[in-house]
Protein backbone atom coordinates (compact mmCIF):
# COMPACT_ATOMS: atom_id res chain seq x y z
CA UNK A 1 0.00 0.00 0.00
CA UNK A 2 1.02 3.60 -0.40
CA UNK A 3 2.74 5.27 2.67
CA UNK A 4 3.87 8.67 3.22
CA UNK A 5 7.26 8.52 3.58
CA UNK A 6 8.45 12.34 4.58
CA UNK A 7 7.34 15.14 6.71
CA UNK A 8 7.55 17.10 3.82
CA UNK A 9 5.24 15.10 2.01
CA UNK A 10 2.84 14.78 5.03
CA UNK A 11 2.15 18.43 4.80
CA UNK A 12 2.05 18.84 1.28
CA UNK A 13 -1.24 15.90 1.83
CA UNK A 14 -2.39 18.22 4.25
CA UNK A 15 -2.59 21.01 2.44
CA UNK A 16 -4.59 19.12 0.03
CA UNK A 17 -6.89 17.90 2.96
CA UNK A 18 -7.84 21.82 3.85
CA UNK A 19 -8.22 21.96 0.05
CA UNK A 20 -10.69 19.38 -0.24
CA UNK A 21 -12.60 19.98 2.77
CA UNK A 22 -13.08 23.35 2.03
CA UNK A 23 -14.17 22.87 -1.95
CA UNK A 24 -16.67 19.94 -1.54
CA UNK A 25 -19.33 22.80 -0.84
CA UNK A 26 -18.94 23.89 -4.36
CA UNK A 27 -20.59 20.59 -5.72
CA UNK A 28 -23.89 21.48 -3.20
CA UNK A 29 -23.72 24.85 -4.72
CA UNK A 30 -24.13 23.86 -8.14
CA UNK A 31 -26.58 21.41 -7.14
CA UNK A 32 -28.88 23.49 -5.34
CA UNK A 33 -30.38 25.17 -8.22
CA UNK A 34 -32.66 22.43 -9.14
CA UNK A 35 -32.24 19.94 -6.22
CA UNK A 36 -32.62 20.14 -2.54
CA UNK A 37 -30.01 19.62 0.11
CA UNK A 38 -31.31 16.61 1.26
CA UNK A 39 -31.68 14.53 -1.72
CA UNK A 40 -28.17 15.79 -2.51
CA UNK A 41 -26.42 14.50 0.90
CA UNK A 42 -27.50 11.07 -0.32
CA UNK A 43 -24.86 11.17 -3.39
CA UNK A 44 -22.94 13.22 -1.44
CA UNK A 45 -22.74 9.85 1.09
CA UNK A 46 -22.90 7.66 -1.59
CA UNK A 47 -19.34 9.25 -3.46
CA UNK A 48 -17.40 8.93 0.11
CA UNK A 49 -18.40 4.95 0.41
CA UNK A 50 -17.65 4.53 -3.42
CA UNK A 51 -14.08 6.38 -2.92
CA UNK A 52 -13.21 4.71 0.39
CA UNK A 53 -13.51 1.42 -1.49
CA UNK A 54 -12.06 2.80 -4.56
CA UNK A 55 -8.61 3.97 -3.09
CA UNK A 56 -8.85 0.97 -0.48
CA UNK A 57 -8.29 -1.24 -3.57
CA UNK A 58 -6.07 0.88 -5.27
CA UNK A 59 -3.76 2.48 -2.64
CA UNK A 60 -4.26 0.61 -0.06
CA UNK A 61 -3.63 -2.55 -1.68
CA UNK A 62 -0.88 -1.71 -4.31
CA UNK A 63 2.76 -1.94 -3.68
CA UNK A 64 4.90 -4.19 -1.48
CA UNK A 65 4.84 -1.77 1.61
CA UNK A 66 2.04 -2.65 4.54
CA UNK A 67 -0.95 -4.73 4.31
CA UNK A 68 -3.05 -4.67 1.84
CA UNK A 69 -6.60 -3.30 2.31
CA UNK A 70 -8.69 -6.88 2.29
CA UNK A 71 -6.01 -8.50 4.63
CA UNK A 72 -5.77 -5.27 7.05
CA UNK A 73 -9.76 -5.33 7.16
CA UNK A 74 -10.33 -9.17 8.03
CA UNK A 75 -8.10 -8.54 11.11
CA UNK A 76 -8.98 -5.16 12.78
CA UNK A 77 -10.30 -5.72 16.35
CA UNK A 78 -14.00 -5.51 17.02
CA UNK A 79 -12.73 -2.14 19.29
CA UNK A 80 -11.18 -1.13 15.88
CA UNK A 81 -13.95 -1.55 14.06
CA UNK A 82 -16.40 -0.24 16.54
CA UNK A 83 -14.18 2.98 16.89
CA UNK A 84 -14.21 4.01 13.30
CA UNK A 85 -18.25 3.15 12.46
CA UNK A 86 -18.79 5.68 15.66
CA UNK A 87 -16.39 8.35 14.32
CA UNK A 88 -18.58 7.92 10.86
CA UNK A 89 -21.49 8.05 12.39
CA UNK A 90 -20.57 11.03 14.35
CA UNK A 91 -19.25 12.97 11.57
CA UNK A 92 -23.05 12.53 9.90
CA UNK A 93 -24.99 13.49 12.28
CA UNK A 94 -22.48 16.83 13.00
CA UNK A 95 -22.37 17.50 9.13
CA UNK A 96 -26.19 17.48 9.24
CA UNK A 97 -26.56 19.37 12.48
CA UNK A 98 -24.38 22.55 10.86
CA UNK A 99 -26.33 22.49 8.03
CA UNK A 100 -29.55 22.88 9.63
CA UNK A 101 -27.60 25.67 11.71
CA UNK A 102 -26.21 27.22 8.76
CA UNK A 103 -30.30 27.39 7.08
CA UNK A 104 -31.46 28.88 10.68
CA UNK A 105 -28.68 31.24 11.24
CA UNK A 106 -26.72 32.00 8.51
CA UNK A 107 -23.24 30.76 7.30
CA UNK A 108 -21.84 33.86 8.76
CA UNK A 109 -22.83 32.59 12.42
CA UNK A 110 -22.77 28.99 12.25
CA UNK A 111 -19.85 28.15 10.12
CA UNK A 112 -17.25 30.03 12.35
CA UNK A 113 -18.72 28.70 15.65
CA UNK A 114 -19.04 25.02 14.77
CA UNK A 115 -16.14 25.22 13.23
CA UNK A 116 -14.16 27.04 15.41
CA UNK A 117 -15.31 24.49 18.24
CA UNK A 118 -14.58 21.74 16.05
CA UNK A 119 -11.20 23.03 15.08
CA UNK A 120 -10.28 23.41 19.20
CA UNK A 121 -11.56 20.45 20.21
CA UNK A 122 -10.14 18.19 17.58
CA UNK A 123 -6.71 19.36 18.54
CA UNK A 124 -6.81 19.06 21.87
CA UNK A 125 -8.37 15.28 21.31
CA UNK A 126 -5.75 14.47 19.10
CA UNK A 127 -2.64 15.45 21.21
CA UNK A 128 -3.78 14.54 25.14
CA UNK A 129 -6.02 11.24 24.09
CA UNK A 130 -4.40 9.34 21.13
CA UNK A 131 -1.31 7.63 21.79
CA UNK A 132 0.75 9.71 19.35
CA UNK A 133 4.55 9.81 18.61
CA UNK A 134 4.31 12.67 16.10
CA UNK A 135 2.34 15.23 18.05
CA UNK A 136 4.80 18.19 17.40
CA UNK A 137 6.01 21.13 19.61
CA UNK A 138 3.14 22.50 21.37
CA UNK A 139 4.07 25.72 22.07
CA UNK A 140 3.51 26.23 17.96
CA UNK A 141 0.94 24.07 17.46
CA UNK A 142 -1.71 25.78 19.73
CA UNK A 143 -0.48 29.33 18.77
CA UNK A 144 -1.43 27.99 15.15
CA UNK A 145 -4.50 26.61 15.84
CA UNK A 146 -5.08 30.21 17.68
CA UNK A 147 -4.31 32.02 14.53
CA UNK A 148 -6.43 29.70 12.26
CA UNK A 149 -9.25 30.13 14.96
CA UNK A 150 -8.86 34.07 14.83
CA UNK A 151 -8.76 33.63 10.61
CA UNK A 152 -12.11 31.70 10.87
CA UNK A 153 -13.75 34.19 13.39
CA UNK A 154 -12.77 37.23 10.59
CA UNK A 155 -14.34 35.59 7.92
CA UNK A 156 -17.72 34.88 9.85
CA UNK A 157 -17.31 38.73 10.45
CA UNK A 158 -16.79 39.65 7.08
CA UNK A 159 -19.59 37.34 5.99
CA UNK A 160 -21.39 39.15 8.49
CA UNK A 161 -20.88 42.41 7.41
CA UNK A 162 -21.12 41.81 3.64
CA UNK A 163 -24.38 40.07 4.58
CA UNK A 164 -26.10 42.16 7.10
CA UNK A 165 -29.55 42.58 5.84
CA UNK A 166 -30.14 38.39 5.73
CA UNK A 167 -32.66 38.77 8.34
CA UNK A 168 -31.04 35.76 10.05
CA UNK A 169 -29.63 35.79 13.45
CA UNK A 170 -28.85 33.88 16.23
CA UNK A 171 -31.76 31.95 18.32
CA UNK A 172 -31.60 29.74 20.52
CA UNK A 173 -32.65 26.64 17.91
CA UNK A 174 -29.50 27.92 15.26
CA UNK A 175 -27.03 27.95 18.88
CA UNK A 176 -27.94 24.67 19.55
CA UNK A 177 -27.38 23.21 16.47
CA UNK A 178 -24.04 24.73 15.80
CA UNK A 179 -22.30 24.14 19.54
CA UNK A 180 -23.81 20.47 18.94
CA UNK A 181 -22.28 20.50 15.49
CA UNK A 182 -18.83 21.87 16.68
CA UNK A 183 -18.25 19.70 19.57
CA UNK A 184 -19.44 16.22 17.26
CA UNK A 185 -17.25 17.54 14.51
CA UNK A 186 -14.60 17.91 16.74
CA UNK A 187 -14.88 14.40 17.93
CA UNK A 188 -15.29 12.24 14.58
CA UNK A 189 -11.25 12.42 13.94
CA UNK A 190 -10.63 11.04 17.11
CA UNK A 191 -12.41 8.05 17.29
CA UNK A 192 -11.31 6.96 13.56
CA UNK A 193 -7.80 7.60 14.69
CA UNK A 194 -8.10 5.47 17.55
CA UNK A 195 -8.78 2.41 15.07
CA UNK A 196 -5.24 3.11 13.44
CA UNK A 197 -1.59 2.88 14.71
CA UNK A 198 -0.19 5.50 14.12
CA UNK A 199 3.08 4.96 15.10
CA UNK A 200 3.46 2.42 12.42
CA UNK A 201 1.48 2.30 9.52
CA UNK A 202 3.87 -0.44 7.45
CA UNK A 203 3.54 -3.24 10.07
CA UNK A 204 0.37 -2.40 12.09
CA UNK A 205 -0.08 -3.60 15.77
CA UNK A 206 -2.47 -6.49 15.64
CA UNK A 207 -6.02 -5.38 15.77
CA UNK A 208 -5.04 -1.92 14.36
CA UNK A 209 -6.21 -0.33 11.08
CA UNK A 210 -4.12 0.83 8.00
CA UNK A 211 -5.33 4.49 7.26
CA UNK A 212 -7.45 3.17 4.31
CA UNK A 213 -9.90 0.64 6.49
CA UNK A 214 -10.10 3.13 8.94
CA UNK A 215 -11.12 5.52 6.47
CA UNK A 216 -13.76 3.11 5.00
CA UNK A 217 -15.24 1.82 8.57
CA UNK A 218 -15.89 5.52 8.85
CA UNK A 219 -17.58 6.26 5.51
CA UNK A 220 -19.11 2.77 6.08
CA UNK A 221 -20.58 4.44 9.27
CA UNK A 222 -21.76 7.58 7.67
CA UNK A 223 -23.47 6.00 5.16
CA UNK A 224 -25.42 3.25 7.33
CA UNK A 225 -26.29 6.17 10.00
CA UNK A 226 -27.60 7.98 6.86
CA UNK A 227 -30.70 5.96 6.84
CA UNK A 228 -31.47 7.53 10.20
CA UNK A 229 -30.29 11.17 10.01
CA UNK A 230 -30.92 12.19 6.38
CA UNK A 231 -34.60 10.11 6.83
CA UNK A 232 -35.52 12.46 9.63
CA UNK A 233 -33.90 15.72 7.77
CA UNK A 234 -36.16 14.38 4.94
CA UNK A 235 -39.46 13.98 7.15
CA UNK A 236 -38.39 16.93 9.39
CA UNK A 237 -36.62 19.73 6.73
CA UNK A 238 -35.94 22.76 9.02
CA UNK A 239 -36.61 24.81 6.04
CA UNK A 240 -39.29 24.11 3.12
CA UNK A 241 -41.19 21.16 2.74
CA UNK A 242 -40.45 17.34 3.02
CA UNK A 243 -38.91 15.94 0.54
CA UNK A 244 -39.55 12.03 -0.27
CA UNK A 245 -36.92 9.03 -1.98
CA UNK A 246 -39.24 9.23 -4.67
CA UNK A 247 -38.16 12.11 -5.89
CA UNK A 248 -34.55 11.39 -5.17
CA UNK A 249 -34.77 8.29 -7.47
CA UNK A 250 -36.60 10.76 -10.15
CA UNK A 251 -33.30 12.77 -10.16
CA UNK A 252 -31.04 13.34 -13.33
CA UNK A 253 -28.60 11.29 -13.68
CA UNK A 254 -25.68 14.62 -13.61
CA UNK A 255 -27.72 15.80 -10.79
CA UNK A 256 -26.47 12.60 -8.46
CA UNK A 257 -23.07 13.09 -10.24
CA UNK A 258 -22.76 16.40 -8.46
CA UNK A 259 -23.33 14.94 -5.33
CA UNK A 260 -21.40 12.13 -5.65
CA UNK A 261 -18.44 13.68 -6.88
CA UNK A 262 -18.71 15.99 -3.96
CA UNK A 263 -18.46 13.45 -1.43
CA UNK A 264 -15.14 12.38 -3.33
CA UNK A 265 -13.74 15.56 -3.18
CA UNK A 266 -14.40 15.10 0.73
CA UNK A 267 -13.29 11.37 0.85
CA UNK A 268 -9.82 12.52 -0.66
CA UNK A 269 -9.04 14.95 1.74
CA UNK A 270 -10.28 12.82 4.65
CA UNK A 271 -7.83 9.71 3.25
CA UNK A 272 -5.04 11.52 2.81
CA UNK A 273 -5.36 13.35 6.60
CA UNK A 274 -5.35 9.83 7.78
CA UNK A 275 -2.36 8.87 5.35
CA UNK A 276 -0.55 11.70 6.77
CA UNK A 277 -1.33 11.30 10.21
CA UNK A 278 2.09 8.63 10.38
CA UNK A 279 4.66 11.53 10.02
CA UNK A 280 2.56 14.45 11.19
CA UNK A 281 1.11 13.27 14.00
CA UNK A 282 -2.86 13.08 14.13
CA UNK A 283 -3.20 16.37 15.95
CA UNK A 284 -1.50 18.73 12.87
CA UNK A 285 -3.15 16.98 9.98
CA UNK A 286 -6.57 17.41 11.87
CA UNK A 287 -5.03 21.05 12.44
CA UNK A 288 -4.16 21.47 8.94
CA UNK A 289 -7.15 20.28 7.77
CA UNK A 290 -9.49 22.46 9.61
CA UNK A 291 -8.38 25.62 7.33
CA UNK A 292 -11.10 24.71 5.31
CA UNK A 293 -13.12 27.41 5.83
CA UNK A 294 -10.62 29.78 4.40
CA UNK A 295 -10.45 27.70 1.58
CA UNK A 296 -14.27 28.14 1.32
CA UNK A 297 -14.16 31.51 1.57
CA UNK A 298 -10.88 31.80 -1.32
CA UNK A 299 -13.84 30.15 -3.34
CA UNK A 300 -16.38 32.59 -2.34
CA UNK A 301 -14.80 35.36 -3.19
CA UNK A 302 -12.56 34.57 -6.14
CA UNK A 303 -14.90 32.13 -8.10
CA UNK A 304 -18.49 33.18 -6.41
CA UNK A 305 -17.99 36.67 -5.99
CA UNK A 306 -19.61 36.62 -3.20
CA UNK A 307 -17.80 39.64 -1.43
CA UNK A 308 -17.96 42.32 -4.40
CA UNK A 309 -18.94 45.64 -3.38
CA UNK A 310 -18.24 44.92 0.05
CA UNK A 311 -17.08 48.18 2.13
CA UNK A 312 -13.74 49.10 3.93
CA UNK A 313 -14.75 47.20 7.04
CA UNK A 314 -15.62 44.18 5.25
CA UNK A 315 -11.63 44.22 2.95
CA UNK A 316 -10.14 44.63 6.77
CA UNK A 317 -11.92 41.53 8.34
CA UNK A 318 -10.96 39.49 5.09
CA UNK A 319 -7.30 41.55 5.10
CA UNK A 320 -7.31 40.05 8.83
CA UNK A 321 -8.37 36.68 8.10
CA UNK A 322 -5.93 35.68 4.91
CA UNK A 323 -2.83 37.17 7.68
CA UNK A 324 -3.96 35.10 10.62
CA UNK A 325 -4.50 32.37 8.08
CA UNK A 326 -1.28 31.98 6.60
CA UNK A 327 0.70 32.51 10.32
CA UNK A 328 -1.65 30.24 12.08
CA UNK A 329 -0.34 27.46 8.76
CA UNK A 330 3.37 28.48 8.96
CA UNK A 331 3.41 28.08 12.83
CA UNK A 332 1.53 24.61 12.36
CA UNK A 333 4.25 23.19 10.19
CA UNK A 334 6.62 24.25 12.06
CA UNK A 335 5.30 22.80 15.24
CA UNK A 336 6.19 19.26 13.59
CA UNK A 337 9.66 19.87 12.29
Amino acid sequence: MFIVSSYTLAVVFCVVTMLCWGSWGNTQKLASKSWRYELYYWDYIIGILLFSLLIGFTLGSFGDKGVPFLENLSQVSQLGVISALAGGIIFNAANILLTAAVSISGLAIAWPIGLGIALVLGVLLNYFVLNDVNKGDPLLLFLGVAFVLLSVICNGLATGKNAGKSGRGLNKKGLTFTIVSGFLMGMFYPFVAYAMDLVNFETPEPGKATPYVAFFLCALGAFLSNFIFNTIAMRHPVSGEPVTYKQYFSGKFPTHLVGILGGCVWGLGTVFSYISSGKAGASISYALGQGSPMIAAMWGIFIWKEFKGGNKTVNAFLTAMFISFVLGLALIVMAGN
